[in-house]
C-alpha cells in the first residue's frame, strides 16, 4: 500500500503500529475534530473476495451496539485497499499487561472472559465470527473494562480457513475448516487460561509442530489451573467444537455460575479493580495520552455510554501474528469506585467524513447521512408466570409471578433472559423466605411482577412484595410490608444491565450520585426522602456507589415509557429513626429530568418507548 493514500476528511494525529497487513494511525476528524482509530490494510492479488466479505461483515458488525465491542463507523475501500475507521478509546491491550504482569488473579481473569464473551455473543448474534480472537485483540481501559477489536480481519488474504494465531486456534482451524463461534469460543477459553496461570496451554517455546500437536491431540495441563475453574477450561477448549458450550452466550451462564459458586458474588467486581489497577499502570501507554488529546491528570471524567473517548493501540500491545493491532476500548464503567480516574471525556461528534468507495458500516447515528441500514431488534411476547404455592407448603414459600419471554430467535439467549428475570424475583423472595419461614405471626408472602418496558431492543420488570400477617398477630405488624426488585435485560444478548449500563461514568461519583439523589426527591410517593417537620427526622437521602450495585440493593432501578423507576427500600438506607412510617418509596422520574446522568443510548431508547401493555398471565 502507498504510505500516501489517506482518507479523505482526517488528519492523522501519529501511528500507533504496523505489520504485514497494514498500519494503524489515531486521527482526528477535520471538521470535529473528534479522535479515530484507522486501520489501513493492503490490497494483495486474490484479495477482492476477501475484501468484498469483510465488508459485508462490517455492515453486519456496525450494526452490534455491544460495550464490549469496538464500534465500527465507517468501511472504505480503494484499489490500494481497505480501511476501517472505528472509535479509539483510551486503553491498552491485553497482551501488554500480560506480558508486564504476567498472571491475572482468578477474578481478574474472569472478568476478561466474561467481557470478551459478551462481545463475541453481541458479534454472533449478527453473524459475525471474529476468527483471530487473541490478548493483542483484547483492549482493557482504566477502569477495568474491555472490548474487543479486529473482527474479520485475520482472513483478509485468500482462503480465510487457517486464518488466526497459532497459539490460540482451535482444532478445526488447524485442519483447514471453516471458523464457527465454537472457534471464538476456544480461543478465548485458551486466553484465559493464559490469563490465570501465565502461560500458554501448548506449545511455549517449542515451535509451531508442537502448538499444532497440542492443539489438535493434546489435553489442556489443568492441573496447572485453579480447581473451580478446570471444568470452564475443559469445556470451553473441547477438541470437538460440538463439544464445546453452544455459544459464548451460553458460556458466559456457565462462567457466572461457577465464579459465584467459587468466588462469592463480588466476583467481577473486584476483578474489575484489579484489571483497573494493572491498565492504570501503563497509563503513559494509553494513544490519547500519549498524543496530549486529552489530560494525563488522574480524575478526569470519562465519557460513557456510547461517547469516543479514548483508545488503544498495538503500540502499546505490539502487533502479532503479521497483523496490526487497532486501538479500541469500552465505553460506560464503574470508574469512580474503581479509584482509577485515568484519561478525559471526548466529545461525542459524529463523524462526516468522505472517502472513495465508502460504505456505512453503523446504524446507530454514529455517522449521520452515511446510515441507512435498519438495526438489527429482537421481538418477542411477554407473559406474567404465576407459580402457586404446592398444597402443605410454608407460608414464606407463598405465591410468585414473574415474567417470561417467548418468540427470540436465539434460544439459548432466550434461556438466559428468562433465567435473568426470574432471578430478581427469587433473590428477593428468598430473602423473605429466610427471615420469615416459620414464624407464626406471617400468613403468606406475595410477589407481583410489573412489566414497565419491552422494547426491541430492552425488557424492564418490577417486582413487588408483600407479606401478609396471621390475622390478630400483635396488631397486624407487617400488614404494609412491601419491598421491590427490578431487573432489566439486553433483549440481543440476554445480559443484564447495572449501573454502569445506564448511568454515565461522572455520576456514578460522589458528585454525580448527589446530583441524582437531588433529582430523585421530588418525585418520591410518598414524601419519605425529605427531613420530618417534627418528631425524629429522617437522615438526610443520599446515595452511595454500593446502594445500586450489589444484589439485593436498596435502591433498585428499572426503566419505563419515558420515565425511569427507583424502588428504595428507606429503611436498608438507614434513614429512619424509631417510628418510621416509610418502608419503601417509588419515584417515577421524567427520563428528560435525568438525560445528562444517563447512558445516551438508554435515554433514547426509554424516550422512543410506548406504554406497555399489560402482558398474558399463564
Amino acid at each position: 500500500m502507498s504510505g500516501n493514500w489517506r482518507i479523505d476528511g482526517f488528519d492523522e494525529v501519529r501511528e500507533l503500529g504496523t505489520g504485514a497487513q497494514g498500519r494503524v494511525v489515531l486521527a482526528r476528524h477535520s471538521t470535529a475534530g473528534t479522535p479515530v482509530a484507522i486501520k489501513y490494510l493492503i490490497r494483495r492479488d486474490g484479495d477482492d473476495r476477501a475484501i468484498e466479505r469483510l465488508r459485508e461483515e462490517a455492515v453486519m458488525l456496525g450494526r452490534v451496539t455491544d460495550p464490549h465491542v469496538v464500534r465500527l463507523y465507517r468501511f472504505v475501500t480503494s484499489s490500494q485497499g481497505a480501511a476501517l475507521v472505528m472509535e479509539a478509546v483510551n486503553g491498552v491491550s491485553l497482551k501488554e499487561i500480560l506480558s508486564r504482569h504476567g498472571a491475572l488473579g482468578p477474578e481478574a481473569a474472569l472478568t476478561v472472559l466474561k467481557g470478551s464473551l459478551l462481545g463475541l455473543a453481541a458479534a454472533h448474534a449478527v453473524g459475525v465470527v471474529h476468527r483471530d480472537y487473541k490478548p493483542a485483540n483484547v483492549m482493557v481501559r482504566g477502569d477495568g473494562l474491555s472490548k474487543l477489536i479486529d473482527f474479520g480481519v485475520a482472513a483478509l488474504a485468500g482462503d480465510d480457513s487457517r486464518s488466526g494465531t497459532p497459539a490460540y486456534m482451535a482444532p478445526e482451524v488447524w485442519r483447514g475448516e471453516p471458523a464457527s463461534p465454537a472457534t471464538d469460543v476456544y480461543s478465548a477459553t485458551c486466553v484465559f487460561f493464559e490469563c490465570v496461570t501465565g502461560r500458554r496451554p501448548f506449545g511455549t517455546g517449542e515451535g509451531l509442530g508442537a502448538l499444532r500437536e497440542g492443539h489438535l491431540n493434546r489435553e489442556p495441563p489443568l492441573e496447572v489451573v485453579p480447581g473451580p475453574l478446570r471444568e470452564l477450561v475443559r469445556r470451553g477448549m473441547a477438541k470437538g467444537a460440538t463439544e464445546r458450550p453452544p455459544g459464548a452466550a451460553h458460556f458466559v451462564a456457565e462462567l457466572e455460575s461457577v465464579a459465584t459458586a467459587a468466588y462469592g458474588p463480588g466476583w467481577e467486581q473486584r476483578g474489575i479493580r484489579a484489571m483497573a489497577g494493572a491498565a492504570v499502570a501503563l497509563a503513559a501507554l494509553f494513544p490519547l495520552i500519549a498524543a496530549g488529546l486529552v489530560p494525563s491528570a488522574s480524575g478526569a471524567a470519562v465519557a460513557a455510554g456510547g461517547t469516543a473517548a479514548a483508545g488503544g493501540t498495538a503500540a502499546a500491545g505490539g502487533a502479532a501474528a503479521g497483523g496490526a493491532t487497532t486501538a479500541s476500548g469500552v465505553s460506560g464503567g464503574i470508574l469512580a469506585a474503581t479509584g482509577t480516574k485515568i484519561a478525559a471525556s471526548v466529545a461525542a461528534t459524529a463523524l462526516a467524513a468522505g472517502g472513495v468507495g465508502a460504505y456505512a458500516a453503523g446504524s446507530r447515528g454514529d455517522d449521520p447521512g452515511r446510515s441507512t441500514a435498519t438495526p438489527r431488534l429482537v421481538q418477542v411476547a411477554a407473559r406474567v408466570v404465576t407459580a402457586n404455592r404446592p398444597p402443605g407448603a410454608a407460608a414464606a414459600a407463598s405465591e410468585q409471578q414473574y415474567v417470561a419471554i417467548s418468540g427470540h430467535p436465539d434460544p439459548a439467549v432466550e434461556r438466559r433472559i428468562n433465567a435473568a428475570l426470574r432471578a430478581a424475583s427469587d433473590r428477593e423472595l428468598n430473602r423473605y423466605r429466610r427471615d420469615y419461614a416459620g414464624r407464626g405471626d406471617v400468613q403468606e408472602v406475595n410477589s407481583q411482577a410489573e412489566l414497565l418496558l419491552k422494547t426491541n431492543r430492552l425488557i424492564s420488570v418490577s417486582y413487588l412484595f408483600s407479606v401478609t400477617p396471621t390475622p390478630g398477630s400483635l396488631g397486624n405488624w407487617v400488614k404494609n410490608f412491601t419491598s421491590d426488585a427490578t431487573v432489566t435485560v439486553d433483549l440481543l444478548t440476554g445480559r443484564v444491565l447495572g449501573a454502569a449500563d445506564l448511568f454515565t461514568a461522572a455520576t456514578l461519583t460522589p458528585a454525580g450520585l448527589a446530583r441524582l439523589a437531588d433529582r430523585i426527591k421530588p418525585h418520591d410517593r410518598p414524601d419519605c426522602l425529605e427531613p420530618e417537620p417534627f418528631g425524629e427526622p429522617l437522615k438526610p437521602f443520599r446515595i452511595r456507589l454500593s446502594d445500586l450495585q450489589r444484589d439485593g440493593s436498596p435502591i433498585q432501578v428499572a426503566l419505563g415509557a419515558g420515565k425511569v423507576r427507583f424502588e428504595i427500600a428507606v429503611e436498608r438506607l438507614d434513614m429512619t429513626m424509631q417510628g418510621q412510617v416509610c418502608q419503601t418509596v417509588g419515584a417515577d422520574v421524567p427520563v428528560g429530568e435525568l438525560a445528562d446522568l444517563m447512558v445516551p443510548r438508554i435515554v433514547a431508547e426509554v424516550r422512543g418507548a410506548t406504554p406497555t401493555p399489560s402482558p398474558s398471565r399463564s
